[in-house]
């Protein structure tokens, strides 16, 4: 038989311990595999028929492993997931589950009362991670940083994560029993090591979209804190007030309203420009906060430094793997 010029995709799911890759590899219709920055958990959709009625529908809760690759080339593990959703509908008939990031549930998503003194960003990302039985990497340039006051009120200790994220621009998550909380698009790991650039040409794909904002961009955020000495609200500019955009919200103090000032400034120029392109052949090797460079498309496109923000890797029952990614611009 003469061989595929095109490597096989290939798959391996493991639902509550027992390896159902083969029983369920003649059922399949798709996997689909969503890795986000950090603002949402990853997410697995799992679609097999059940024409004959054989397979039983899974519990809620039960864990899911999945890997994905190529025959020949070894599989990425791309970690465990608890699953949160089972659907079952016809005909003909096929089962859905849908499960999401197994460091992203229970515990870690319940609200609660607390507030932090005279501390640094460090130790209380460290006393969360302890809290939970994980692992702490926190970039060492943040894990300084001294935090004067800091209230959970009535908040999950992920959506306080998401909270310090978005107000030191950084990447704030929960991934193979480790606490991750470093900048955006630095490039490295949280401890520092840099991450594998990508490169990709116009042939290695089949579909994309480019956007670019309106020129009438934000030239820079201010932010206000309640200066009690002077009784009044006090601003704090970060770019140039030609068009600046005004946050809403008004902080304990200073170095707050900087630091949610920086970190939407960084924002709103990352915004500037975006890129969503499908590989024709998947790379599950992809995943965010890679830098990715173009070629093949126009100049400006080829000349933005791209960052992974989505990667979603899609394998179906007819052997196809594609991958489709949604990119923004870069520091």
């Amino acid at each position: 038989m003469r061989a595929s010029p095109y490597p096989i995709p290939a798959w391996r799911v493991v639902l509550d311990g027992v390896d159902l890759t083969e029983r369920l590899a003649p059922r399949l219709l798709d996997l689909s595999l969503t890795e986000s920055r950090g603002d949402e958990a990853d997410q697995v959709d799992l679609r097999v028929h059940d024409h004959d009625g054989r397979l039983a529908l899974p519990r809620r809760g039960v864990t899911l492993q999945v890997a994905i690759g190529y025959e020949g080339s070894g599989l990425f593990d791309k970690g465990t997931f608890k699953v949160d959703d089972v659907e079952h509908s016809g005909s003909p008939d096929i089962i859905t589950i849908r499960a999401r990031s197994a460091d992203l549930t229970g515990a870690v998503r319940r609200r609660r009362e607390r507030s932090w003194h005279d501390t640094t960003l460090g130790d209380i990302l460290g006393a969360i991670a302890g809290e939970h039985a994980l692992r702490a990497s926190v970039a060492a340039d943040l894990a300084g940083v001294a935090i004067a006051h800091l209230d959970q009120a009535n908040e999950s200790d992920i959506n306080l994560l998401t909270r310090l994220g978005k107000r030191f621009d950084a990447v704030a998550t929960v991934k193979a029993g480790t606490l991750i909380f470093a900048p955006i698009g630095a490039g490295t790991t949280a401890g520092g090591q840099p991450l594998p650039g990508v490169q990709i040409t116009r042939a290695s794909g089949d579909q994309h979209r480019y956007s670019v904002a309106d020129r009438e961009k934000f030239t820079g955020v201010r932010a206000y804190w309640g200066d009690r000495k002077a009784a009044r609200r006090t601003g704090v500019l970060v770019g140039t007030s030609d068009n600046e955009k005004k946050l809403q919200a008004t902080y304990a103090t200073a170095d707050e309203a900087r630091q949610h000032a920086e970190s939407e400034f960084k924002r709103l120029d990352r915004g500037t420009a975006q890129l969503s392109y499908r590989l024709a052949v998947g790379r599950a090797d992809i995943y965010p906060e890679q830098t990715v460079n173009v070629s093949g498309f126009k100049p400006e496109i080829d000349g933005t430094d791209w960052l992974v923000a989505k990667a979603t890797h899609t394998i179906d029952g007819s052997g196809g793997f594609v991958t489709a990614l949604e990119l923004e611009r870069g520091g």
